[in-house]
């Protein structure tokens, strides 16, 4: 069992509007969106905290929270005993402001009362929409062992990804001494921190601030954002900010593209992230699901979520989530499907009949390639969905293409016999 960490608090930032997670985020705020055919990605910080004895936590949100407030509240409970608890702090009009979040600095500067209510000695920030597993406990530590003010995680990365990140310069005692936001090609040179083929540090948005400090630069500083403006601000002022160096798997999942990869990556033999550590488990809601029932079926490279039905389909290389239903002669490749808040009881299927509705689910004969079916989609008999790579983007009112990726919205319906 970890050491209960009673002394510092986790807070973890629900995101904006998610523009460039749309149409998953259409309904629902980021950190809700389902992962992996069984979580959604706010279960990845949850479940790191509590492995790390991390057991007070903040989550801040704003934007299509209803399904995450609901998640949350379901899942996570802690005993009388514990002293710990999961709080959800929402945007909210209060004399001091009466906007939304404008950036993760100003989410916290909002909430600065709830901080100094906690007491907290260290405030650990993170992301609500990264795939990873870390032992905060030790990043913690690191924090303590350098009397730092800030402290940040840090990945190692290559030339060729460092444009994109957050650039950050340590020396040999892990502090940190430059910064540059997505540095040109041209730019790297002199920003390196380590040999070898990955000699930059990027910043994974993750941080451990004494509370102190927080207080202090959320007062002093208008910035609305950690990476673009108080990061910066407090090196350039001598603040004593250092880099926890993390060189496990980490992914941001905050593009349409990077969530596909990620999930069909964990349908492989060789996946990178293991969702089956037994030690480190992903938790979630308890849903009571029935087994999944696979009938004369041709699955290969198939993560399958509970409580699905599948009748003589071929699957290849796909996620299939909860309650997914396929029915026979449906062929899907390379699917994320997430499958069903419900299942259609005879007599709903009767009146979709009558109504000339498609039931929830994959209709027979359907083939479906590279694509995203979000919850409760309908696909019709006959329907072929195909691989859009090198077609340009494009917005319907029935579906979105993006990367080449078609993505069906949730509770949409494509009838039968349908050519995207």
């Amino acid at each position: 069992m970890p050491t209960i960490m009673t002394d510092v608090l986790g807070v973890i930032l629900g995101g904006g509007a998610g523009s460039r997670l749309y149409p998953l985020t259409k309904l629902r705020a980021k950190p809700a969106v389902p992962l992996a055919g069984h979580y959604r990605l706010i279960d990845i910080p949850l479940s790191n905290c509590i492995h790390s004895g991390i057991n007070r936590v903040y989550v801040l949100t704003q934007f299509n929270s209803v399904s995450l407030h609901r998640h949350i509240s379901r899942t996570y409970q802690f005993d009388n005993f514990s002293g710990g608890w999961v709080q959800i702090l929402a945007a909210q009009q209060t004399p001091e402001s009466e906007s939304w979040y404008q950036g993760t600095a100003d989410a916290l500067r909002q909430q600065l009362y709830q901080i100094r209510v906690a007491r907290p000695h260290e405030v650990l920030i993170l992301s609500g929409d990264h795939l990873y597993r870390m032992d905060y406990a030790k990043f913690v530590l690191l924090h303590r062992q350098k009397e730092a003010d800030i402290t940040i995680a840090v990945k190692p990365v290559t030339a060729e990804e460092a444009p994109r990140l957050g650039i950050l310069q340590l020396d040999d005692d892990a502090r940190i001494r430059r910064f540059r936001e997505k540095p040109p090609a041209t730019e790297l040179a002199g920003l390196e921190s380590v040999p070898g083929d990955r000699p930059y540090m990027a910043s994974m948005g993750i941080y451990v601030f004494r509370a102190r400090t927080l207080l202090e630069v959320l007062s002093q500083e208008s910035g609305s954002d950690f990476g673009k403006h108080i990061i910066p601000a407090a090196i350039e002022k001598g603040l004593r900010v250092y880099g926890y160096q993390f060189d496990g798997y980490w992914e941001d999942i905050g593009t349409i593209k990077s969530f596909y990869e990620v999930n069909l990556a964990l349908a492989q033999p060789d996946a990178p992230f293991d969702i089956f550590d037994a030690e480190w488990p992903i938790y979630t809601r308890s849903r009571y699901l029935p087994g999944t029932i696979v009938e004369d079926c041709d699955l290969h490279n198939v993560l399958l979520g509970h409580g699905s039905i599948i009748e003589g389909a071929e699957i290849t290389d796909s996620v299939i989530g909860l309650r997914s239903v396929v029915r026979r002669g449906a062929h899907l490749r390379r699917v994320v499907m997430m499958g069903g808040d419900y299942y259609e009881t005879a007599a709903e299927k009767a009146e979709n009949r009558e109504l000339g509705m498609v039931d929830v689910g994959v209709g027979e004969r359907s083939v479906i390639e590279r694509a995203i079916l979000d919850k409760n989609a309908r696909i019709g008999r006959n329907v072929v969905i195909r691989d859009h790579t090198g077609m340009p983007d494009e917005d319907t009112e029935s579906y979105v293409v993006r990367d080449g990726i078609v993505v069906i919205p949730k509770n949409a319906s494509i009838p039968d016999g349908t050519v995207i």
